[in-house]
């Protein structure tokens, strides 16, 4: 999911030390490929407060537009790790290309109406259901991806026709303002852009995340298959280190808002009152195949997906 914030930062890396040093006497250095969007947060509030350093890595984070440019990067050996939405490594997988999911990056909430992304409308829109959403214009910041597979689905099940919905591909930032306009009927956007339409009046007809299902995984963490065979400890202390600090961005969620501040610029009103993905370090087959099922329902892949290929 490719949010276009302006970035405040083209990287960070961590300093200092602690266990991983004392043990080798050096860090370990990685370069992870992200994304400017809250998705990320964990992965900040980890190198920012030493738990990389812990598992012995020194962790440079380079900020690119999308999973698009990420995948590749990591595929060449450029980066070591990177971040993607699972629609798109799923994609990748199905081509044969040699990657591998080492870690959730973030879940829907599961929770109607208070999910990080959802489908709004105008509020005097005759829009009110997603069955509505049949036969209208609908914003999505990509085309075939999980924005427009969920959205269909939800169609689909509240009893309106899914191929009858028109997608228009237009940038997150760029949707408040198009909906408010009546540019197009509906739109799905993500946080911060979710909360930004609806203070500029749109309603939420549908949290697309949260009906597909309630434990959506939206992105993963992910390297190559040559970065495993060729350096197994490095993909083990990330994979741990990762997992730590998505449960401290769990337990900890005044700071992850906080860190948005180290890579992003969102308004300090709209950070405090923003809906944040759910983060959970654990990592199920079944999450990986609820968005593959997805994706050969409507039309992303023409046979079905080994998720398992995905899998270390």
């Amino acid at each position: 999911m490719a949010a276009a914030l302006v970035l405040a930062a083209c990287g960070t890396s961590s300093s200092g030390g602690s266990e991983g040093a004392a043990a080798g006497g050096e860090l370990t250095p990685v370069t992870v490929g992200v994304i400017p969007i809250v998705d990320v947060a964990p992965i900040y509030l980890g190198v920012q407060t030493g738990i990389f350093e812990d598992h012995g890595l020194d962790v440079t984070l380079e900020l690119a537009e999308g999973g698009a440019a990420i995948v590749p990067a990591v595929v060449s050996g450029e980066y070591q790790f990177g971040f993607s939405n699972v629609t798109s490594l799923l994609v990748a997988s199905s081509e044969g290309l040699p990657l591998k999911v080492v870690a959730p990056g973030d879940f829907s909430t599961g929770k109607p109406g208070k999910d990080f992304s959802a489908v709004v409308a105008p509020a005097d829109s005759d829009i009110t259901s997603a069955a509505d959403l049949a036969g209208k214009t609908v914003a999505v910041n990509s085309l075939k991806n999980i924005g427009d597979t969920t959205i269909r689905n939800v169609v689909d099940a509240a009893g309106g026709d899914p191929q009858a919905v028109a997608f228009v591909e237009m940038g997150f930032p760029d949707m408040p303002a198009a909906v408010a306009a009546g540019q197009v009927d509906a739109a799905w956007v993500v946080e911060p852009h979710l909360t930004r339409a609806v203070d500029k009046g749109a309603k939420i007809v549908s949290s697309n995340f949260v009906a597909t299902d309630p434990d959506l995984l939206i992105a993963a963490y992910f390297t190559s298959d040559e970065v495993i065979a060729q350096d197994p400890e490095t993909v083990d202390a990330f994979t741990e280190a990762i997992q730590e600090s998505l449960r401290y961005a769990t337990e900890h969620p005044d700071e992850t808002r906080a860190v948005l501040d180290t890579y992003t610029e969102i308004d300090p009103v709209v950070r405090s009152v923003m809906f944040m993905p759910r983060f959970a370090p654990d990592l199920d087959t079944a999450y990986l195949q609820v968005v593959a099922d997805l994706g050969l329902k409507y039309g992303m892949f023409d046979k079905p997906v080994d998720v398992t290929r995905l899998l270390p």
